[in-house]
Parts: C-alpha cells; sequence; structure tokens
C-alpha cells in the first residue's frame, strides 16, 4: 500500500454481510407472520407504494382477499412514518398530485406538511465570508412552481393515507434480516427487541419474528441494510458504478420576517477550494410559512459531497460557519432554532443506479439511487417509483408470478430514468476539483450529458486518501443561541436511543489518527471521540458513542458501517 496515503477502505468495519442480513430459510406457518405484500420502510417511496397498491386493490375485491388479512404492510423502524426522514426540500408537485389528485395543494398546506408555492428564486457563489455574488440559475435548478415542503411531515400525512386505505403499519419495528429461499426473497425477519448492550436479553425481550410475504418492497432510503444486504446476494450492482454520498445537515428557524424566495449557493465558502481538499458542496435556504400556526420558518442547511479529504471536514461545523455569512444572518438574526437533523444522500446518479428488481422484490426511492443531484431533487422520484412498483406488483399478483422486470422498464420509460441520464456525468468532474471540473459540468449541464460524452467513472469514497488539514480552523465557537454544538443539536431531535441499547455501530477501534479524525469530524451527531490522551501520530483507540447516532449513514461512506439498530431507536424528526 505504500503511497496509497491513509484510506478508510484498508480499515473495513468487522461486518460478515451474508450471515449477518441474509436468513436463508423462512420459519414455518406456525412461527411467522404471512402478509401480502411488505414495505421496508415508511418514506416517500415506501408510503406512495402503499397508497398506489391499495388504490388497485380496492377495484379488485378477489384479488385484495387472496393477498390474506393484511393484504399490505410497511415496516418502519421510526417511532412513526417520517420519524428518520429528512430532506430540504423543494418538491416537483406532478408525482404526489398524481398520487393524490383529489387533493389540493391547498389542502397539502392546511395538512401542515406543505408551505408554499415557489415564485422566486436565487442562487449565490460567496467568494469568501463577506460577499454573496448572484448567478443565474443552472436550468436544472430552476424552481418556479415547486412546492416546499418538509419530508417528514409528508410521511406522516401518507401514512394517514395508507392506513385509511387499510394498510397495517408497523412502527418501532426494524427488518433486520432479508429471507431469501430458493434463489427468491420470501420476505424480512424483524429484529429483536429488548437486548443490552451486550447483547443479552433484558425482562422485556421481545424476539423478532419472520414475515412472509408475495412481494417485498425494499424502501429503506440512505444506506439501508437489507438494500444493500440485496445488491450483494443478487449481484443487482454489476456492471454498475460505485455508489457515492453526499451528508447533508439542516436545520429549522422561526424567524421574525418571512422570506420570500429559496436561495442556493454553489461550492465556493466556508468550502475548501484548492483541488486537494477535495471538498464540494452547497447550501440551501427556503421559506416555510406555516399555515397551522402563522409562524414565518425557515429551512436552512449544508451538503457536503463525501468524498473529501481534509479528516477535519465536518457538514454541521459549516453550517455553523456559513450561517456567520451577512447574507445569513440577515435572514436569521432575531429568531430562534426549533429543528435539527442530519442525513446521507445517494450521489452517484445515473450510472450507479443498482438493478431494480430480483425475484419476490424491488427497491425504489432512495434505495435505488434516485437522486438527480444537478437539480437538487429525489422527493418526486421516490414517490413516483413507489407507484410504478406498486403497478409492476399488481400485475404480477394478477398474473401469479414473482418476477418484476415491468418495473424497471417502467422505470427507464419514466422522467426518472430520464432526468437522471440527462445529468448522468455532472457528479465526477468534480473530482478534478472546482477550479478544473466546474466548467466541464457546466459543458455537461447545458448539452445534457452529450459533451463530454460518455461514461465518466466514479471512486468509492472510502478510497479517497485522508489527512488532516486546516478546515476546522474556522469553524464558529458554540454560543448556544446562534451557533450551535453536536450534541445540544442531537438533543432536540428526540433521540430515543437507549443506553443500554446494542451498539448498531461497526467500525475498527485502533486505527490510525486520519482516520479517527475523519469519523469524528465528520459524524454530526459527535458519535466518535478521540481521548484527550490519544497520541498525535500513529495508532488511536475511537471511543464510539453509539446511543448519540441520529441514523445519517454517513460513516459507511468512509470506513464503519451503520447497522440495524433496535426498533425505536433514533430521532424523531418532525418537520425536517
Amino acid at each position: 500500500m505504500a503511497g496509497r496515503g491513509v484510506v478508510p477502505e484498508d480499515y473495513p468495519p468487522p461486518v460478515n454481510s451474508p450471515a449477518e442480513f441474509i436468513k436463508t430459510s423462512l420459519d414455518g406457518e406456525e412461527d411467522r407472520i404471512d402478509i401480502g405484500v411488505t414495505i421496508v420502510g415508511g418514506g416517500t417511496a415506501g408510503l406512495a407504494c402503499a397508497n398506489r397498491l391499495l388504490q388497485l386493490l380496492a377495484d379488485d375485491p378477489d384479488l385484495m382477499e387472496s393477498l390474506g388479512e393484511v393484504p399490505v404492510a410497511i415496516v418502519e423502524k421510526a417511532k412513526t412514518c417520517g420519524g428518520h426522514n429528512l430532506s430540504g426540500a423543494v418538491m416537483r408537485p406532478g408525482p404526489l398530485e398524481e398520487l393524490f389528485p383529489e387533493a389540493s395543494r391547498e389542502e397539502w398546506r392546511t395538512e401542515g406538511f406543505a408551505f408554499g408555492e415557489v415564485e422566486k428564486e436565487a442562487i449565490y457563489i460567496l467568494p469568501n465570508g463577506k460577499r454573496a455574488i448572484r448567478i443565474p440559475p443552472p436550468p436544472p435548478q430552476h424552481n418556479k412552481g415547486n412546492e416546499v415542503v418538509s419530508v417528514a411531515a409528508l410521511c406522516r400525512y401518507m401514512q394517514r393515507q395508507a392506513e385509511e386505505a387499510g394498510a397495517y403499519v408497523l412502527t418501532e419495528t426494524s427488518a433486520s434480516q432479508l429471507i431469501v429461499e430458493d434463489g427468491a426473497v420470501k420476505g424480512v425477519r424483524s429484529g429483536d427487541k429488548g437486548r443490552d448492550r451486550d447483547g443479552e436479553p433484558l425482562g422485556n425481550f421481545e424476539p423478532g419474528t419472520d414475515i412472509a410475504s408475495k412481494a417485498t418492497v425494499l424502501a429503506e432510503g440512505c444506506w439501508g441494510h437489507l438494500t444493500g444486504a440485496a445488491i450483494r446476494e443478487f449481484d443487482l450492482a454489476k456492471g454498475a458504478e460505485p455508489q457515492v454520498w453526499e451528508l447533508g445537515v439542516k436545520e429549522v428557524w422561526k424567524v421574525p420576517k418571512p422570506l420570500d424566495r429559496v436561495i442556493h449557493t454553489l461550492a465556493g465558502w466556508p468550502l475548501k477550494i484548492p483541488a486537494k481538499y477535495h471538498q464540494i458542496g452547497g447550501s440551501w435556504i427556503y421559506p416555510m410559512k406555516d399555515e397551522q400556526t402563522g409562524d414565518d420558518l425557515v429551512s436552512i442547511g449544508f451538503v457536503v459531497d463525501l468524498d473529501y479529504a481534509d479528516a477535519t471536514t465536518s457538514c454541521h461545523d459549516l453550517l455553523q460557519q456559513f450561517k456567520t455569512h451577512p447574507m445569513v444572518r440577515k435572514i436569521l438574526e432575531g429568531g430562534e432554532r426549533v429543528s435539527w437533523g442530519a442525513k446521507a444522500i445517494p450521489a452517484g446518479g445515473y450510472w450507479a443506479m443498482p438493478k431494480l428488481s430480483m425475484p419476490g422484490a424491488v427497491l425504489v426511492g432512495d434505495a435505488g439511487g434516485m437522486v438527480n443531484l444537478a437539480a437538487l431533487k429525489g422527493v418526486h422520484y421516490a414517490i413516483k417509483s413507489g407507484m410504478l412498483a406498486a403497478e409492476s406488483i399488481y400485475a404480477s399478483l394478477k398474473k401469479g408470478e414473482q418476477s418484476y422486470g415491468n418495473y424497471e422498464d417502467a422505470v427507464e420509460d419514466s422522467i426518472i430514468a430520464k432526468d437522471l441520464y440527462e445529468q448522468r456525468n455532472t457528479r465526477q468532474p468534480f473530482a478534478l476539483g472546482l477550479i478544473r471540473g466546474g466548467p466541464i459540468v457546466n459543458l455537461m449541464i447545458a448539452t445534457k450529458g452529450r459533451f463530454p460524452g460518455g461514461r465518466w467513472k466514479l471512486h468509492r469514497n472510502d478510497a479517497q486518501p485522508m489527512f488532516i488539514g486546516k478546515t476546522k480552523n474556522g469553524y464558529p465557537k458554540p454560543d448556544g443561541k446562534y451557533i450551535f454544538d453536536k450534541l445540544s443539536s442531537v438533543f432536540i431531535t428526540g433521540n430515543a436511543t437507549r443506553d443500554d441499547a446494542p451498539n448498531h455501530i461497526r467500525v475498527q477501534k485502533n486505527v490510525p489518527r486520519e482516520i479517527a479524525e475523519t469519523w469524528q469530524w465528520m459524524c454530526p451527531a459527535g458519535v466518535y471521540e478521540i481521548p484527550e490522551d490519544a497520541p498525535e501520530e500513529g495508532l488511536v483507540d475511537v471511543t464510539v458513542n453509539y446511543t448519540n447516532c441520529v441514523q445519517c449513514g454517513a460513516i459507511t461512506a468512509k470506513g464503519g458501517r451503520l447497522t440495524t439498530p433496535e426498533g425505536g431507536d433514533g430521532p424523531l424528526y418532525q418537520n425536517t
């Protein structure tokens, strides 16, 4: 490994993926639960699938009856659907309008998940911590007519619609294993509950249960445990580029005066421009008028590509630094922070999408990598993919089949693949740095990927050599009023992880200082800690404060692994 530098992938986590996440036989009928269609994940993709499938089944009572007492169930590890969901988000409304055609956009706002149609927008480059240069929005980022939403609140709305239509929602329930028998997915096994930190049963212990299904939908979002197992088991990523990731940290503020436009910044300050830092990212500021309370809210967030090389890069602290810019202070000062959260984002685009179906199961939404980096969009693709999956499953159930290749064809023929293909090479040139890569990206966007053409390679985030740089020198000191530390931020998420819960995070505990610093700075929740007496060079021990974890998934991009937590653990996001 001479000349490689210190690379996270050289320190892999202690995980035995096939043995841990794949169960090779289904329990007998007396020891399992039989469900028609099981959807793993109560995010926008999974809930769209449930709602659309129940719409189709409502007109087909014979098929509905054949699926048993529970035709459709959603397995959700959070305390409620939306509890682990976070996005900006400015959503293209089409797929949601298609799913619920009788609900007007005014009704969306009354329901509390939508905050107004975009009328004005502005994009800036920040050359430093004082100035802001406005630029024309690139074509993919035109947002006029789109809707500002809270994805967490949208999921709760979609959960209510699904339950009214007949879905059974199993909240606080993790899916710990994918059941694969005779080359096909037969269902999932729910995770145990009530074990202590050493894995021993407590007095309230509840063992997991096999959930047998005629069709399984993996809608786990980013870094799904069973999604990863399925991709490996069925070789779904064969021929695809490796998936790469970004990390977003978000705050919601109650502000004294309304914001009249959506704002984005691209690259530039507070990121480091020199290519050696490999820092790419940007920010958003969105107006949120709460029709229920009358409050003026603002969604503000910062996103960092996880391909960075400086171990001291911290998305949470970059957001705090971004807030010191005069343009941002003018919007937030006099206000109050009311929410915080963090989530990783699949950023590989079209070339990194895995095969979306396997015998007995499909992937939808972020699990299938359906995010358009150039347009900063993913929510409407998730909804559309869930609907297409439902239609494919319905057609296959009618035929008595478990093959869903028609779902892949439908995605390829839809706006999902069309949009992602046009932006297929807009992420990769940034590996050359902002100065060299930026103009190439502009050409890619202007020509919809035709020039420079071809297929540009992606490289795993954990293959990036790390060094201890100077990004941390710019982070402001927390004051608890405008600038916040990580632990106080985790506190307001409603994180409910038990202090004696089993550790769901896998990392090597004795690693080079560069790797330890990477994990410590990267984690927005302060999970990884380097002891004060650790050596400045060489190997150091890492303390894992796993009960802080908000399950953002970033650690899996940089050499660790987030595994299945106990159901009900983690944050309880409200308006993120």
